[in-house]
């Protein structure tokens, strides 16, 4: 996932009801599967945001001294900087891009 060429929102919006449930015809079950893949983006950008993270650790047994990383604090600002989970999952949703199949029928 690429996530600096997303063009979800970063403020909060308001959706058209109708156009959320067009897919599948049922709000409920869309926001379902909304909710399912904005846990999929959130696990996806914490583990690749530890990662980063990990790369600029310093283990250090002393308390006393506390060191400040340029680099992480600029890999924490961009990530900070994004768009939520949710906002980028209903991006997905309107462009068609989360594929969703009910296993009752």
């Amino acid at each position: 996932m690429d996530l600096k060429k997303t063009n979800a929102p970063v403020n909060t919006i308001t959706y058209n009801k109708s156009v959320i449930e067009e897919p599948t015809g049922n709000v409920y079950e869309a926001i379902t599967i909304i909710a399912k893949r904005a846990n999929q983006i959130n696990a996806e950008i914490k583990k690749e945001l530890i990662d980063k993270l990990d790369e600029f650790a310093t283990y250090n047994d002393s308390l006393e001294e506390v060191f400040e990383n340029k680099e992480q604090i600029e890999v924490s600002k961009f990530y900070e900087k994004l768009p939520k989970s949710h906002a980028l999952a209903v991006q997905e949703w309107l462009d068609g891009k989360i594929y969703h199949r009910n296993t009752e029928q």
